[in-house]
């Protein structure tokens, strides 16, 4: 009998697709990453405890192409500055990806919040321009020139913080108390430049990333860097004080309350 694919595959090879994924080259990305000031409100606002803001009200917008052997990636996220306890970072709202793999592999194993979107990361001499867009909005888009080389930092740990979670069968909320995810980052850096220019947020219902407007620029840059990561639990978080953020995850956030239909298969 011919092998039938979704039957059940043998140890030797899951343990062969595991050996696989864990010695993975260097994968590089050029990229431009957008930081700027806005509003301490609206920060404190979008964190879901026990998130708290830092001292700088910080947004930044990290938009990628990868260089994945076989196809190219576009990755992209809106992020605010935050802190768990004494350990700062990142706490990411909106994380578009161009392909599925990509998607489904963060927002189950890490509860990264990512959805299908677009990403464009494009260069034609000094001129640079990248922007994020779903449904047809290009809600984020970094444009400008290079103004010149900047120093290669050292290799550097990054946090993001993310919150895992799966919403129950009959729409009461969740299955379980959620957690909250450290994802620990080291990132190396093989080229980068500093931009002139500016960051233009465009109004989106689905991805309201606006209502983190730009006071001040603090910084843009081009570059290529490399990064590996892992996520551990740093704690469980309770229910309750996770449901009003919910809707961050969602274009509809009504759709985790919906069953399916009745006859649906």
């Amino acid at each position: 009998m011919a092998r039938v694919r979704y039957g059940a595959r043998t140890d030797a090879e899951i343990a062969a697709a595991r050996a696989k994924s864990s010695s993975l080259p260097d994968i590089w990305s050029t990229g431009v990453v957008a930081v700027w000031e806005t509003d301490p409100d609206v920060v404190a606002a979008v964190l879901p405890p026990p998130l708290k803001p830092v001292g700088r009200p910080l947004v930044r917008a990290n938009i990628s192409r990868v260089d994945l052997p076989g196809y190219p990636l576009g990755a992209g996220s809106v992020a605010v500055a935050a802190a768990h306890g004494d350990r700062e970072g990142w706490y990411p709202l909106v994380m578009p990806m161009t392909h599925e793999r990509a998607l489904v592999g963060g927002r189950e194993v890490f509860g990264e919040p990512k959805k299908l979107g677009e990403v464009t990361v494009e260069r034609e001499g000094m001129v640079v321009r990248a922007a994020l867009a779903r449904h047809g909005i290009a809600f984020v888009e970094v444009r400008g020139a290079v103004s010149g080389p900047l120093p290669l930092p050292e290799p550097v740990e990054k946090t993001d913080f993310y919150f895992k979670f799966l919403p129950a069968v009959d729409g009461s909320g969740f299955e379980d108390d959620p957690v909250l995810v450290h994802c620990v980052r080291h990132e190396k850096v093989r080229r980068l430049e500093r931009v002139t220019g500016d960051v233009v947020l465009r109004e989106s219902m689905y991805d309201p990333v606006a209502d983190l407007p730009v006071r001040r620029i603090v910084e843009i840059t081009v570059g290529e860097k490399t990064t590996d990561q892992k996520g551990r639990v740093a704690e469980r978080v309770s229910a309750g004080s996770l449901a009003p953020y919910i809707h961050q995850r969602y274009d509809d956030p009504q759709q985790v309350l919906d069953g399916p239909p009745e006859g649906s298969v």
